[in-house]
């Protein structure tokens, strides 16, 4: 029965170990290393572009739209306010400009004119300047590849401590999982033993 409590133990240590080298090996060697005729390299370092254009481009097509983004700014309320401030800002314009002989009656008048015809065609002009807006930023701004300049602007150390801190319960619970597997396996394999023998 000893060799069976043997078995399990060294089951368990071995798939712990392996578990916690295979995690390791996620992010090291940062640089290739050659062993005999191999080249050796952690995972992350050696198919970093690759990871970060598939990344980029999963947010971009997957997780965020430039069109609701750009909704989310440019939505009805912010419409509206700049056609007030817009229409403020003229009328102001209107009262100082307008020579004081001019009585008052008649810059009310004119002010209440060009109120009215603001009204009537800022929102068509807004929503024409919005649309031109989005064409020409959603050309120039693409979210996927900021992503992407971004991981591989990211010094290697750096990645490896973010995807730490951000997995690091699940990578220890992976880690367990190697030694009870381990376990489990020596154990049959040691009453397999135990039953040959």
């Amino acid at each position: 029965m000893l060799k069976v409590l043997f078995s399990v133990a060294i089951g368990s240590m071995i798939g712990w170990i392996t578990n916690v080298l295979a995690i390791k090996m996620l992010f090291r060697p940062l640089e290739p290393v050659r062993v005999l005729k191999l080249e050796i390299q952690g995972l992350l370092p050696k198919r970093r572009t690759g990871i970060a254009i598939s990344i980029g481009q999963t947010v971009e097509e997957e997780l965020i739209d430039f069109k609701e983004i750009f909704d989310r700014i440019i939505d009805e309320g912010n419409r509206t306010g700049i056609v007030d401030m817009v229409k403020m800002k003229i009328c102001q314009n209107i009262y100082d400009k307008l020579p004081t002989l001019v009585p008052q009656i008649i810059k009310n008048a004119v002010v209440q004119y060009v109120e009215e015809q603001i009204d009537k065609e800022a929102p068509n002009m807004i929503e024409s300047l919005v649309e031109n807006i989005y064409e020409k930023a959603s050309e120039n701004i693409k979210i996927g590849k900021m992503i992407e300049e971004k991981i591989n602007s990211f010094d290697l150390l750096k990645i490896e401590e973010l995807i730490l801190k951000i997995a690091k319960r699940e990578l220890k619970h992976i880690e367990v999982l190697g030694g009870v597997l381990g376990a489990i396996i020596g154990l049959m394999q040691g009453l397999f033993m135990f039953l040959i023998n």
